[in-house]
């Protein structure tokens, strides 16, 4: 019998988000959660923690495969399977940690932390925060908001903040349903978070381990069930957003996308702030000639200033704008226009670019309110790298080369991350560059990535690919090449040592069997 708070979801195949991809799924093998009714909340949630191990359980016993379905945001399978899907999206339980339930050795405040179910979507954490009094703010955002918790970190969701780093590396905390008989509290033993308290609230087993830690973090569903999610916040802040369009692609901007000192650039708050938050460069490939303002670089940049109450809450137009990637400009093309054959595209980005980078005075809003939901039509493509920000302009000046040959119906965006600890996160490098190729999904589209991919390997320049992005290259042999057999192992080491045999079955897939991240040594008892 099915226990109450499991719903059967009948569907024997899923489409993601941005319609790139179409997956078969086992019958009868996907369900759906909800809180269960309880006398309170801890009842409910460990009411919900029982029926994850029972779904564990199930799929032990039946022989298929689970991944929490998320918002399906992905463009690549990595979170799916061959089995089942488990829709966690009525998960939405929040709260505010007490100080019994935070560590004495936490270097910060309860006020800092904030307990999210996996099932939480990112608008909802930024509104539950902004309510709180005085307002709260998650410290970065992906392009958008509509991914739940546990996806976004789950798979690398890497936003734009200089200074601190992905979504996943404001986590410190993680409640997981490793296997059918066991679920953990993890966070890192050099950075203590929980007591005794929350755990025996969670009625769950204490490990503090950083490499444990740092593996289950970018572990794209694979170590369980992400159940809840301990998060650092801070004080509500403002960004205020600038666009530059017709800047020279010179060695003034090399400089600044090297090293992130944009001093040259003469960049500046309305109130003369320099504190950068968020830096990115945009180029049109189909518009491009070096040291030429009128075909050169587009500059999307933030700062960071203080909130205020006289705030005025900013509401995006309706009307098309560029988002934080390119995919706004994409899906715009294939809206009211599709078909249109790939031949069609340069001219039409090159009308979008221009309609997108029209001169606008600065605005001004909290997280919530800059990074907001993104409304995506048609099939869309994106493929993302991770590089060194010192190798940014020279993969740049790649890709244009390859542009020439095989026109790409797309467009470029980079950005700039602080380097993560997750030992398989992809903004691995210090001060990572985020290299985004945004268009329209098909063979046109694929074939540049695999030349992009190709070029990068011929010239032994170092990167990795974005778990959720389009990256149908990745092998084992790549993989170690991109974090080294070292960190490749240790991750490979905590899925055993966290989880039993039966449930790394259940929670391995065909990315994971290609990549050998699906190997088994032991029976950890």
């Amino acid at each position: 019998m099915i226990p109450k708070g499991i719903d059967k979801l009948p569907i024997n195949s899923w489409t993601n988000k941005h319609e790139n991809f179409t997956h078969s799924l086992k019958a009868n093998a996907s369900f759906s959660l909800w809180n269960p009714p309880g006398n309170n909340a801890k009842e409910r949630y460990r009411a919900t923690t029982k029926n994850f191990q029972w779904l564990i359980k199930n799929a032990i016993d039946n022989n298929f495969k689970l991944r929490a379905m998320g918002k399906g945001w992905s463009f690549s399978k990595v979170g799916i399977t061959t089995g089942g899907l488990i829709d966690t999206a009525s998960l939405n339980f929040s709260f505010q940690p007490k100080q019994l339930q935070v560590s004495q050795s936490y270097a910060k405040t309860p006020d800092d932390l904030y307990f999210v179910q996996c099932g939480v979507a990112i608008y909802e954490l930024n509104t539950r925060l902004s309510q709180k009094r005085p307002q709260r703010s998650i410290k970065a955002s992906g392009a958008s908001n509509g991914q739940t918790i546990a996806g976004a970190l789950s798979t690398g969701t890497h936003g734009a903040a200089i200074d601190v780093g992905a979504v996943h590396d404001a986590v410190v905390g993680l409640h997981i349903i490793t296997s059918e008989n066991k679920h953990v509290w993890l966070e890192r033993s050099s950075y203590t978070v929980a007591s005794q308290e929350l755990v025996n609230w969670l009625d769950a087993d204490f490990v503090a381990d950083d490499d444990l830690f740092n593996a289950a973090l970018v572990s794209f569903g694979s170590f369980g069930f992400i159940h809840g999610v301990m998060i650092e916040t801070e004080p509500q802040f403002l960004l205020e957003e600038h666009r530059i369009g017709n800047l020279a692609y010179n060695d003034t901007l090399k400089k600044a996308m090297k090293t992130l000192d944009v001093s040259d650039l003469n960049l500046s708050a309305s109130n003369g702030s320099t504190n950068l938050y968020h830096f990115e460069v945009l180029f049109n490939l189909h518009r491009f000639e070096a040291n030429n303002a009128d075909k050169g670089a587009f500059l999307k940049y933030m700062f960071k200033l203080p909130f205020h109450n006289g705030h005025q809450f900013l509401k995006r137009p309706n009307e098309f704008t560029f988002g934080e990637d390119l995919l706004g400009i994409i899906s715009t093309l294939l809206d009211g226009l599709s078909p249109i054959s790939n031949a069609a595209v340069p001219p039409l980005v090159n009308v979008m670019y221009k309609r997108a980078f029209a001169p606008k005075p600065p605005q001004t809003g909290t997280i919530r309110e800059i990074f907001n939901y993104t409304k995506f039509k048609g099939k869309v493509a994106s493929a993302a790298m991770g590089i060194d920000i010192k190798d940014s302009p020279k993969v740049v000046e790649l890709i244009m080369d390859i542009n020439k040959s095989t026109p790409f119906p797309g467009g470029l965006s980079l950005r700039y991350v602080k380097g993560t600890k997750a030992t398989l996160g992809f903004t691995k490098f210090a001060n990572t560059c985020v290299l985004e190729m945004d268009g329209i999904d098909g063979d046109v589209a694929r074939n540049f990535y695999t030349k992009v991919w190709n070029k990068m390997e011929q010239q032994n320049i170092p990167y990795t690919l974005h778990w959720g992005k389009i990256n149908f290259n990745l092998n084992e042999a790549l993989i170690r090449k991109m974090y080294g057999s070292v960190n490749v192992d240790s991750w490979i080491d905590a899925r055993n040592e966290l989880m039993s045999i039966p449930s790394m079955e259940v929670f391995s897939n065909e990315i994971m069997k290609k990549c050998g991240l699906d190997k088994i040594h032991h029976s950890i008892v």
